[in-house]
This record gives structure tokens, sequence and C-alpha cells, in this order.
């Protein structure tokens, strides 16, 4: 074979390599598609758990709906009265020392927040972990404690069996027939940190054990309205500690907005204005000055809570 035939074989048949300019703009233009992408995929996940929290939501009402059938027409209480001697209920599946909303509710919706509870006093009360998953949301997966609970129960309007001032329950019970239908039932909970500028709120505390009044969602089973009595009048979803700065309020975790269920079962994605609340500029909750309760009330109207 002479030279000149065997250099044009070898001319057609090496393999064309990439040049360093076309690598780079190969890698250029993946790297764009990645920065377009993420926020995408990203945003689409955060949808996925909205959703996903409405749903529990929307679960959550039809408990509400069951319990209040199979109790003659009464809501459930925030929380079982205090009774000395007579503080152990049955919730459907074990017994639980003064069982919070969501926890009661089981006894008749079927749902249980624990596995297997068997309390004989309150060591448990604010150490448990929930197990089901209606009562996770998604978005904020950690807050599974019994006490610093992801959702908040209009616990003012809707049953407050605490005692008052008069030595009777503050705002129990309550009828469900008489509550319109736009009523707040539960929503997506900030806790004692929602009077509190965003900048000094604390970390949430699973354990319960080393709660302090800063922590997202302390105390979150418990949703204040948004317009609150004084607080030598007012009751306070944490009735230790009464004070404008440890209200609590929603929390405004899905894109802006929190999610919150209706009595009539339907569950809406609103801001904290948009259900009554005024929000100051570093982001803590007033509890008087503007705000309204005319979704929280029970009867559509701006109505004060029930003095202690």
């Amino acid at each position: 074979m002479d030279s000149r035939r065997c250099f044009y074989i070898m001319r057609h048949h090496t393999t064309q390599a990439f040049t360093l300019i076309e690598l780079l703009v190969v890698i250029s233009i993946i790297a764009l598609l990645i920065g377009i992408l993420l926020p995408v995929l990203s945003s689409a996940r955060e949808s996925g758990r909205a959703v996903q929290c409405s749903s529990n939501l929307h679960q959550v009402s039809l408990g509400y709906a069951i319990y209040a059938n199979d109790h003659r027409g009464l809501g459930v209480p925030g929380r079982m009265p205090n009774i000395s001697g007579a503080n152990i209920y049955n919730v459907g599946n074990g017994h639980v020392w003064r069982p919070r909303w969501y926890v009661t509710m089981g006894s008749s919706a079927g749902f249980y927040a624990f596995t297997n509870p068997n309390d004989v006093d309150s060591s448990n009360d604010n150490t448990r972990l929930v197990t089901h998953k209606i009562f996770v949301c998604p978005t904020v997966p950690e807050r599974v404690n019994n006490r610093n609970f992801p959702y908040g129960y209009n616990h003012q309007f809707l049953g407050n069996s605490r005692i008052g001032s008069s030595g009777v329950a503050i705002n129990f019970p309550v009828r469900v027939e008489n509550l319109v239908s736009q009523t707040v039932l539960a929503g997506d909970a900030l806790g004692t940190a929602s009077g509190r500028p965003k900048s000094t709120r604390t970390p949430y505390d699973a354990s319960g054990t080393a709660s302090a009044l800063t922590n997202v969602s302390n105390h979150g089973w418990s949703l204040d309205p948004p317009r609150l009595l004084p607080a030598a009048q007012s009751d306070y979803c944490d009735d230790a500690n009464r004070a404008d700065i440890n209200r609590s309020a929603t929390d405004d975790r899905h894109g802006g907005a929190a999610n919150v269920s209706f009595i009539d079962g339907h569950v809406e994605r609103l801001n904290r204005t948009m259900l009554g609340y005024v929000v100051n500029t570093d982001d803590s909750v007033e509890a008087r000055t503007g705000a309204h309760n005319r979704l929280f009330s029970g009867t559509g109207r701006d109505d004060d809570p029930r003095p202690r």
C-alpha cells in the first residue's frame, strides 16, 4: 500500500474529538438547564407537599363531623377538661391523659394519633410523639410533638373547656348546628412564636422537654383567633403564659400561605391577612388593632372570644 492511500484511510477513520470551546459550550448549556429546572422541581415538590397537607386537613374536618354526630351535635373540645381524679380518657385504641382535640377526635373518626397509648398519668403529656400520617404536615414533618403540634384548632370559638374565673368552662360545649359553614376549624399553626418578630423565633422542639415560647409551633395545637381581648380578660393558646407576645396564629409555610380547614369540610390556602390577622413589618402578629374574627367566630360576625 503506497503512502498516499495509507494517509487517506487514516484521515477518514480518525475519531473527531470535541474542541475545548465546544466542550465548554455543552457544559454551560447543561448548567443553564439545571439552573432553570431545579427551582421548577423544588416548586413542584413543595406544591405536592401543600396538596398532601390540604388533604390531611380535609380528613380532619371529616373527623370533626363524625365526632359531632357521635356526640349529639357537640363539637370536640380543644382539650378535655381538667377534672381531678378523672383525667384518663378512652381515645379509641387506648387511654390518654387529658387528650387534645385531634386525639379525642380519633375515638369517633378511627384515625388514632398515637400507637397503642396506655397512659396512667400526665408523664407523657408533652413528650409523646404523633404517629398517624394524617396529623403530619409533609412540609414540616419533624413537628410531631403532642403539644408542639403542626395543626392548630380554633379552640376559643369551637370548644374552650378551660375553667374560667366564673368556675365554669370558658366556651364549652359548643353545638355544631349553631355555627356558620365558613368557620375556621383548624390550620397550619406557628404557636407562641407568632407574636414575635421572625428574627427572634427559635427552632422547633420535638422533644417537648425544653420548649421555649420563642420556638416555632410551641403550643401549636391551639390556634388563637386574629383579635384577642386584653391579657387580663382573654384566654390565649398557652393558658400558663397569657400575653400578646405569646399569642398564636397561622403559619404561612406553603408558598406564603397556610392551609386552613373549615367546619363544612372544605380547605383553603389563605395567608394571615386574608384570615383577619394583622401582621407587622417584622412578621410579628398583632393581638387586637385592626384584626377581625369574622372567619373564626362561628357566627360570621366580628365577635370577641369569650372572656376568661
